[in-house]
């Protein structure tokens, strides 16, 4: 990357070519009615990318303040950028580059977590978002409750000025609104958890009864949290995307986001204290958002994570390398609809053969270098809602689990640690520890699925216990050691 280029900021934001879609609002003039919690590459790419384009469209109150929870990484790129940064759409065909100005501060917690508390607590704040991962709920993915022995939670338990979890902001923050007599936000989730709204209210209304049980009843009371579905991929940021930037805009820009076309945002109208009019930006408001979130979270997401870890195992680095390797796709569709779209509610005038289509185009888009060992982090986390909640109800129906017993197979393979040429896997999970210390010494399939079955975080008693899934599960990993992933997919009838 050539140094000698300006940084992006609002000095230089003129001098960008012609065909680079930028600001046309004051920023000066916007507040912020939004903070965000866990400015990562998603919400980058996603929700802050709806605001901005309500923002052209004359609503200055709804500007975002972005908070880290955890690293300055995200701040220290974008602030000396005055918040901007540009984001690169990715057909297979066409490229388009625009520059985001929603964010209008940037706050990390660790470090002046007063700040993030004071910027939550102003009135003008009608809107706390997150996007924080699934880990980043301090809860247990087998049964949606607050894990109470969290280090976090109970850190935050003591230390109510001094928190370090999302939880402890937001329950913290709503007790002194309250206190001042302000109005509560609302607790927007736009992370991928079964009913997130639903799961969010639940371990927040826990957390506060932790500390005061009248503080729980007004939170459960007086708190909206509305369930969203999200749905946009968007692959790690590297140094030739970065060069990209540069050759695009004549700019540098120390993180800018790649993404794919499709967007799609599915919210729950119902806000404590208003909402930004997100309709004009293609959101769409219901009164409900569980049909949409269970298809996307086992067609995407489930589809997604089961590509990753026998992608992965098979030696492909990303996605659509994967899509592109023998029996890849033919298997995905297959596991769609033989497996999955059974398990879905009707959605009236939804063309589901449609949606399953372009979600295979999707995958096969060779523009998006997403890498299977990104898609691959935090397994523990993502397999219950993905996989897990599908196997369920197929298994109570009588019905097959046998492709997404694979899945399974495939995490289970790829948490021991070791590919399959013996070289190490790089596990990115928050029980990598704990899964390390369950299978240490298990060489067979049925011993490892009996010790990956032993970690009720992951796998609920009634599941853990159930033959049929054990013996698929088992039968499925046998053939990941035998012969292989890629073997196992292409060969499979």
């Amino acid at each position: 990357m050539n140094e000698t280029h300006p940084r992006l900021s609002m000095q230089v934001l003129e001098q960008l070519p012609q065909d680079v879609l930028r600001p046309t609002y004051d920023r000066k003039q916007i507040k912020a009615g939004i903070v965000h919690l866990g400015i990562g590459a998603f919400h980058r790419a996603h929700q802050a990318v709806y605001t901005d384009e309500i923002l052209q469209a004359g609503a200055q109150e709804w500007g975002i303040i972005g908070v880290s929870l955890r690293s300055p990484d995200t701040r220290d790129a974008l602030a000396p950028q005055d918040g901007l940064y540009t984001i690169t759409v990715r057909s297979a065909v066409h490229e388009q580059v625009r520059v985001i100005g929603s964010v209008v501060q940037l706050l990390v917690a660790p470090e002046n977590p007063q700040t993030v508390m004071d910027a939550l607590c102003e009135p003008e704040i009608k809107i706390v978002s997150l996007t924080i991962t699934e880990k980043g709920y301090c809860y247990a993915p087998a049964t949606g409750t607050l894990d109470e022995t969290h280090a976090d939670v109970v850190h935050d338990l003591q230390e109510h000025n001094h928190p370090r979890s999302a939880l402890g902001f937001i329950v913290e923050a709503l007790r002194r609104r309250r206190q001042a007599g302000v109005a509560p936000f609302t607790v927007l989730s736009c992370d991928n958890l079964p009913s997130n709204g639903e799961t969010l209210k639940r371990v927040v209304t826990r957390f506060a009864a932790l500390r005061d049980p009248e503080l729980a009843e007004y939170i459960a009371a007086h708190v909206a949290f509305p369930s969203t579905m999200v749905d946009r991929i968007v692959p790690a940021t590297t140094d030739a995307d970065r060069s990209a930037i540069v050759d695009a805009t004549g700019v540098i820009d120390a993180w800018p986001i790649m993404t794919e076309a499709f967007s799609q945002w599915v919210v729950e109208d119902h806000f404590t204290s208003g909402r930004p009019n997100w309709e004009m930006a293609g959101v769409t408001f219901v009164q409900d958002v569980s049909a949409f979130e269970l298809m996307k979270l086992r067609l995407l997401n489930g589809s997604h994570s089961t590509i990753a870890y026998l992608g992965y195992l098979a030696g492909h680095e990303t996605v659509s390398d994967v899509m592109a390797a023998e029996g890849f796709a033919r298997f995905i569709r297959e596991m769609m609809d033989e497996e999955i779209s059974s398990t879905l509610p009707k959605l009236p005038d939804f063309d589901l053969d449609h949606y399953k289509d372009q979600l295979i185009e999707r995958f096969r888009n060779s523009s998006l270098k997403h890498r299977t060992w990104q898609i691959a982090m935090d397994g523990s986390q993502k397999l219950p809602q993905r996989l897990l909640g599908t196997i369920r109800e197929r298994l109570a129906e009588g019905q097959s689990i046998d492709r997404l017993s694979i899945g399974v197979a495939g995490w289970m393979r790829y948490a021991t640690g070791w590919d399959e040429k013996g070289a190490a896997i790089d596990v990115r999970d928050p029980l990598v520890q704990e899964i390390q210390a369950r299978i240490a010494g298990q060489k067979t399939a049925a011993e490892l699925v009996a010790a990956y079955c032993s970690i009720e975080e992951i796998f609920p008693r009634d599941l853990a216990g159930n033959q049929v899934f054990r013996a698929c599960v088992e039968r499925a990993l046998q053939s990941l050691l035998e012969i292989g992933a890629a073997r196992s997919v292409a060969q499979f009838k």
